[in-house]
């Protein structure tokens, strides 16, 4: 069983790092439009347990897409997002 799952693990790292920078990006954009979703929904005239169910949808959603997000863009694309996003701090501070 263990090796099983280590095999399918590596398989899944593998075919995720073949995705570009770019495509990770993408993948985040979405985990933060899932987490709207799920919050979201909570103004929608339905019931307690169609909203419950939303949320827990779309919320793991969110997660999914956030951590398929982040190790396509790994560690190093990690600290370009947050360099670009510090960038564009400063420069709307400075105006």
């Amino acid at each position: 069983m263990r090796k099983w799952l280590k095999r399918h693990i590596d398989e899944v790292r593998l075919s995720l790092s073949k995705l570009s920078f770019r495509q990770g990006v993408v993948v985040l954009i979405v985990c933060v439009l899932f987490y709207v979703a799920s919050f979201a929904q909570m103004a929608l005239p339905i019931s307690a347990k169609a909203k419950s169910v939303l949320w827990i949808v779309l919320f793991g959603c969110a997660k999914m897409a956030q951590y398929t997000g982040l190790a396509i863009v790994g560690v190093e694309g990690w600290r370009r997002i947050k360099a670009y996003l510090r960038l564009n701090k400063r420069r709307a501070a400075d105006k």
